[in-house]
C-alpha cells in the first residue's frame, strides 16, 4: 500500500468513527428526532379609512385637437373639484394619457377609414377621508367624467393589521401542534421552521344605494348614500416543531 492510499484509507476510517460516535450520541440522548408539521391561520377584521378611485375621461372627435381640448377641460374641472374637497394635491395623479386613431370599416371600398381620434385621460385619487368619496364620485360625473372605476378600499394601518394577523396565525399553528402532540402522547418542543404569508382579502367595493330625502326637489333623482364594507386581513403559516417524550 502506498503512503497516499494509506492516508486516504486512514481519513475514511476517521470519518466513519466520527459519524458513528455522533450517531451513538444522538441515540444516547434519547429517541431519534421526531417532529410535527402543522399550518395555522389568522384573521383580523378592520374598518377601511381610505380609498383609491380611478376617474376616466374619454372623448371621440373628428380631430385630435378637438378631443384633447374636451378632455383637458374636463380634467381641469375635476382637479378644481378635488381642491374644493380639500384633497391633498399629492394624492391626485392625472398623468395618464391615451391617444389612438378611430377607424371604421368601409364595406364598399373594403378598407379601414379614419373617422377621427380618441383621447383618454385617467385621474387616480386617493381619499383619506371617506366622507369625501361620495361627493367626489357624484360631482366628478357632473364635471364630465364618463368612466368611474370601483373604489378600492384600504386601511392606513395595513402593516400593523397584517402583522397582527401573522401573530394570530402563529398562535393557531402552535395550538394545532400542541393538540397533535398531546393526542400522540408526546410533548411539544421548540419550533424548528416557520414560514408565513399575509394578505388582505379582495378590497370590498364601496356600495351605494338610493335614499329618498324629505327635502328632495320634485322630479330630482334621490340622493346617494355610501357604506363601506368591512375589510379582513389574513395570514397563513406553516411550522415544524420538535416532539419529545411526555414525562
Amino acid at each position: 500500500m502506498t503512503s497516499i492510499q494509506g492516508l486516504r484509507l486512514g481519513g475514511w476510517l476517521a470519518g466513519l468513527v466520527a459519524l458513528t460516535a455522533l450517531s451513538g450520541q444522538a441515540w444516547a440522548d434519547g429517541a431519534p428526532l421526531r417532529t410535527v408539521a402543522v399550518t395555522g391561520s389568522g384573521e383580523v377584521p378592520a374598518s377601511p379609512d381610505m380609498a383609491r378611485v380611478t376617474l376616466g375621461i374619454e372623448s371621440r372627435k373628428p380631430t385630435m385637437a378637438e378631443a384633447r381640448s374636451e378632455v383637458s377641460a374636463t380634467v381641469d374641472r375635476v382637479l378644481a373639484l378635488t381642491r374644493s374637497l380639500k384633497i391633498d394635491p399629492k394624492l391626485v395623479d392625472s398623468t395618464r394619457l391615451q391617444v389612438s386613431p378611430d377607424y371604421a370599416w368601409n364595406e364598399k371600398d373594403r378598407k379601414q377609414v379614419l373617422q377621427g381620434y380618441v383621447v383618454g385621460r385617467q385621474i387616480e385619487v386617493t381619499v383619506k377621508d371617506l366622507d369625501q368619496l361620495g361627493p367626489l364620485l357624484e360631482k366628478a360625473v357632473d364635471a364630465g367624467v364618463n368612466q368611474v372605476g370601483d373604489p378600492q378600499l384600504d386601511s392606513s394601518r395595513r402593516k400593523e393589521l397584517e402583522r397582527e394577523a401573522m401573530v394570530r396565525a402563529v398562535q393557531d399553528a402552535k395550538l394545532n401542534a400542541d393538540t397533535l402532540a398531546t393526542a400522540a402522547g408526546a410533548k411539544l418542543g421548540a419550533v424548528r421552521t416557520l414560514n408565513g404569508q399575509s394578505n388582505a382579502m379582495p378590497m370590498p367595493m364601496y356600495r351605494s344605494r338610493p335614499v329618498a330625502m324629505a327635502a328632495d326637489v320634485a322630479g330630482a333623482p334621490p340622493a346617494e348614500t355610501y357604506q363601506a364594507a368591512e375589510m379582513k386581513f389574513t395570514a397563513n403559516v406553516s411550522a415544524e416543531y420538535d416532539l419529545a417524550v411526555a414525562p
